[in-house]
C-alpha cells in the first residue's frame, strides 16, 4: 500500500502555493520548485561562465552541467550520451526530422491524436523526401467516440517492409488515456523491424515513473517544465535511433553522443544545473515520491470523475473511469488530465464565468490544447474546444 503524500510537505516545496490560489492547468506547466529557483539563481550568480576552459570557474561549470545531463538521463533509465537537452519538445523533434534520412516511397505513420509537436514534422518530413505518410486514427469499433484510444492490434493493418517510423503519445494532453508502449512496440518490432518508434511523453512524465529501456521506444520526449523544472526539454534515442540520425551540429565537433548530433548548445546551462533538484524531490523519501503521488492523483481524479459522471449536461472525453485495467503495465488507464464539454454551454464562456465568480484564484482553461487534429477531428468538436482540468500531485481536494 502506498505511504500517503505529507501534502503540507509536497506543497511547502512549491512556493507559488502561497498565494491561495488553485493551479488546474498543470498539463500546460507545473508550479516550479523552489528547489529549482535556487539552483538557477546559484549558477548564474556564481558560475555563469562558458564551458571547458582551463580555469577554475569554468570547470565548476562543466561539472555542474555534466551532472544535471546525467540526472536527466538516470531520470529515464537512460546514460548520458543517450539524451539531448533543448528549448522544447517541438524544437527536439524537429531536429530529429532534419536528421533522419529514409528513402521515397518508404513509409511513416503518425498518430492523429497527437499533440501538434509529434505531427508537423513528421508531416513536412513526409513531403521534403516523398514519403507516404499513413494516418494512424483509433479504430472506433474497438473504443469509443468519446475515447479514442491507440492500440497496438490496429497497428498490423498499417505496418509493412517500407515502415520506417511510427509515432504517438504516451499519454494524451486532452484524453488523459495512458497507452500501452511497452505493446506498440513490441508490435511495430514484430512487423517492420526497421521502424524506429517516436513516443511524445509529455503528458505523461509528471505523473509516473519512466524506464525507456522498458518501454522499448527509440525516441522518447517530454518537457521539464512540466515536472516542475524549467522551461527545458529531454529527448531520448536509442542506440540504434542513434546510429540512424546524421548530425546537425558543427562539421568540427563529435558526434557521437545525441547531444552532440541534435543539442546545438541549446540548453541553457542554468536550466541543466537545475535538473537534479527535480529527480531528487521524485525519487526522495523513504522509497521514492512516486507512489504516493500515483495515490494522490487517482484519489484527485476519482473525486472530479465523479462529480462529472452525476451530471446529465457534461461529456467526459477519455476514459471515465481512474483505474480498472488496460492501461501501461498496470492498473491506471488515465492521467488526471480531464477534458469535457457541458450541455448549452460555449467551452470559452463557461471558463470565463467560472474565473469571474472565483475572481482568478483558479486556474484552468479551456480550447485544443495543439491537439487541434483530436479536438478538431476525431471529437468533432470543431473550435468549440473543451474544458480541461489538469491537475497534480501537490493538488489537493480542499478549499485551499
Amino acid at each position: 500500500m502506498a505511504v500517503a503524500l505529507d501534502m503540507d510537505e509536497v506543497r511547502g516545496n512549491f512556493p507559488a502555493l502561497a498565494g491561495g490560489n488553485v493551479y488546474f492547468d498543470n498539463a500546460g506547466g507545473s508550479l516550479t520548485l523552489g528547489a529549482v529557483a535556487e539552483r538557477i539563481r546559484d549558477y548564474l550568480l556564481n558560475t555563469n561562465v562558458q564551458l571547458g576552459a582551463s580555469y577554475a570557474t569554468s570547470q565548476v561549470a562543466t561539472k555542474r552541467y555534466a551532472e544535471g545531463y546525467a540526472a536527466a538521463a538516470e531520470f529515464i533509465g537512460a546514460s548520458p550520451e543517450e539524451v539531448a537537452l533543448g528549448p522544447s519538445t517541438t524544437q527536439l523533434l524537429y531536429n530529429v526530422s532534419y536528421a533522419l534520412n529514409f528513402q521515397e516511397g518508404d513509409e511513416i505513420i503518425v498518430s492523429i491524436i497527437d499533440h501538434e509537436a509529434n505531427i508537423a514534422p513528421w508531416v513536412l518530413l513526409a513531403q521534403r523526401q516523398n514519403l507516404t505518410l499513413k494516418w494512424w486514427h483509433p479504430n472506433t469499433t474497438t473504443t469509443t467516440p468519446t475515447n479514442p484510444t491507440l492500440l497496438a492490434s490496429d497497428l498490423p493493418a498499417l505496418l509493412t517492409p517500407k515502415t520506417r517510423l511510427v509515432t504517438c503519445t504516451h499519454a494524451s494532453n486532452i484524453l488523459g488515456t495512458i497507452h500501452d508502449i511497452r505493446a506498440i512496440t513490441a508490435t511495430v518490432r514484430a512487423h517492420s523491424p526497421h521502424a524506429l518508434v517516436c513516443v511524445d511523453a509529455v503528458a505523461y512524465a509528471p505523473h509516473r515513473p519512466i524506464d525507456v529501456r522498458a518501454l522499448g521506444a527509440d525516441f522518447y520526449t517530454f518537457s521539464w517544465y512540466k515536472v516542475y523544472g524549467p522551461h527545458l526539454a529531454l529527448l531520448y534515442a536509442s542506440p540504434r535511433a542513434l546510429a540512424a540520425l546524421r548530425s546537425l551540429g558543427h562539421f568540427f565537433n563529435n558526434h557521437r553522443s545525441l547531444e552532440d548530433k541534435l543539442g546545438l548548445a541549446a540548453a541553457g546551462y542554468e536550466l541543466v544545473h537545475a535538473l537534479p533538484a527535480v529527480v531528487a524531490y521524485l525519487r526522495g523519501g523513504e522509497g521514492g515520491r512516486w507512489a504516493g503521488v500515483a495515490a494522490q492523483e487517482r484519489a484527485l481524479q476519482g473525486v472530479l470523475l465523479g462529480w462529472l459522471a452525476g451530471r446529465e449536461d457534461v461529456t467526459v472525453y477519455g476514459e471515465g473511469g481512474s483505474s480498472g485495467g488496460g492501461g501501461d503495465g498496470g492498473e491506471d488507464v488515465r492521467v488526471p488530465t480531464v477534458s469535457f464539454t457541458v450541455r448549452g454551454w460555449g467551452s470559452r464562456a463557461l471558463v470565463e464565468r467560472v474565473e469571474a465568480e472565483c475572481e482568478g484564484a483558479v486556474g484552468f482553461r479551456w480550447g485544443s490544447f495543439y491537439s487541434k487534429r483530436l479536438v478538431s477531428e476525431v471529437l468533432g468538436l470543431g473550435e468549440k474546444g473543451v474544458v480541461r482540468v489538469s491537475m497534480v500531485h501537490y493538488n489537493t481536494d480542499e478549499k485551499r
